[in-house]
């Protein structure tokens, strides 16, 4: 796609910038549940650890790195973004880029999982600098007005931390206008998604993967929404033409969980070969929450303490069926990803649900999503194989009662 240089001088600039002479602005290490647009009204340089892994796993250096982090006693059961970015810290000459700046200042919010609490506390211990812990509420149902209390009170907090350690008010003007492009963003990325209906679908998902980089690391900026805009338009351009992602698309597939980066084309070219085309995903569809109208700081703790991994089995089972009925997917797959427990714990109970709710057959593959050690790349494709062979033979059935229907 013409965007693709695009995005790759947008993160070669997002990667070197943050090398610059930064004129008193803090760097904070900042995990990706975490509101940033608190931070950019602050004047601060947001960098993001899980990135980076993403970065070190699809450049096959995340398990040496992971391996300089359990020399260290760290256990091969932690999630491999943080023994990669730990890795990265005990030995940066060896990572990519030499690794990342040192942070002035660490931002972790427990509503992607509790991992990133210790990893981010084992940072501070080791840089020597302050971090502040954001806790959000778990929403097993719906969010009520004292979660959102407590939210706020959470936020406050932070806003406190923020002009503390920077030793500059949190602008009200500055945080107003990076919701706005956040929205925007969101908005654009949310179309893009929704292109992704026609048939054929004119993206597959580790298209999605590649470009969730800028709503990541770039959320709230001018420039990530330039990015969106341009590729929204590129990716109209393909559905109007009626190019599609595959050759040939015969399925059309949902995915489940995060990318396996080390094996990210080719996993997909596995399906791809067989006209199995990926047409969403829970994941990168994951950024696509819109802040809502209203009291900044209100708005801020609705929108993050919804984020998709913080909330209940039967809300993430109810939001791929209804992806399954809105993009036409007639099977689904979910990584079984061991790094990253709140993602994977009860898939097998989702699959049930789901596939008992839409009939649509779901395959279960285990792996990583950064350490490579952990796949296995035959039985996964023999796997594979015999789901696609599933998937036939349900289009069969399908195709036979339609013919009867008509007789």
């Amino acid at each position: 796609m013409r965007s693709a240089k695009e995005l790759q001088r947008l993160m070669q600039w997002h990667y070197a910038s943050i090398r610059l002479p930064r004129l008193g602005r803090p760097l904070a290490w900042v995990t990706s549940g975490a509101p940033v647009e608190l931070l950019r009204a602050a004047g601060v340089v947001a960098v993001y650890p899980e990135n980076y892994g993403a970065l070190c796993g699809a450049q096959h250096q995340a398990v040496a790195l992971c391996q300089k982090a359990e020399s260290e006693g760290y256990s091969p059961d932690l999630c491999s973004y943080a023994r990669t970015s730990l890795g990265s810290v005990i030995a940066p000459e060896s990572a990519p880029l030499g690794g990342l700046p040192r942070p002035d200042l660490l931002i972790a919010c427990n509503n992607i999982c509790s991992t990133v609490v210790k990893w981010y506390e084992t940072l501070s211990d080791r840089f020597q600098v302050p971090l502040f812990v954001l806790d959000l509420p778990f929403i097993h149902d719906r969010l009520t007005p004292a979660m959102t209390a407590y939210a706020v009170t959470q936020l406050r907090d932070l806003v406190t931390f923020l002009e503390r350690e920077c030793r500059r008010k949190v602008s009200g003007a500055k945080l107003g206008e990076a919701v706005r492009q956040a929205n925007e963003t969101v908005r654009l990325w949310t179309e893009i998604h929704e292109l992704c209906q026609a048939h054929p679908s004119p993206l597959n998902v580790p298209d999605l993967f590649v470009n969730m980089a800028p709503i990541v690391v770039l959320r709230g900026t001018a420039s990530a929404t330039r990015f969106y805009r341009h590729l929204r338009d590129e990716v109209a351009e393909r559905v109007r033409e009626g190019v599609g992602a595959i050759a040939e698309e015969r399925y059309r597939l949902l995915w489940d969980n995060i990318a396996i980066w080390h094996h990210l084309y080719r996993l997909f070219n596995y399906f791809a070969e067989q006209g199995a085309c990926f047409v969403v995903d829970t994941y990168t569809t994951a950024w696509s929450a819109e802040i809502p109208r209203g009291d900044l700081l209100e708005s801020l703790a609705e929108a993050y303490a919804g984020v998709y991994l913080n909330r209940s089995l039967e809300f993430r089972a109810r939001r791929m069926i209804d992806m399954i009925q809105a993009y036409d997917v007639s099977g689904f797959v979910m990584h079984g990803n061991r790094s990253c427990k709140p993602y994977s714990l009860g898939q097998v109970e989702t699959r049930r649900l789901v596939t008992e709710m839409t009939g649509a057959p779901g395959l279960l593959i285990e792996a990583d999503m950064c350490d490579s050690r952990a796949f296995a790349p035959e039985p996964i494709r023999t796997r594979i194989q015999a789901f696609i062979e599933t998937l036939e033979s349900s289009g069969r059935e399908m195709r036979g009662e339609a013919q009867g229907e008509r007789r």
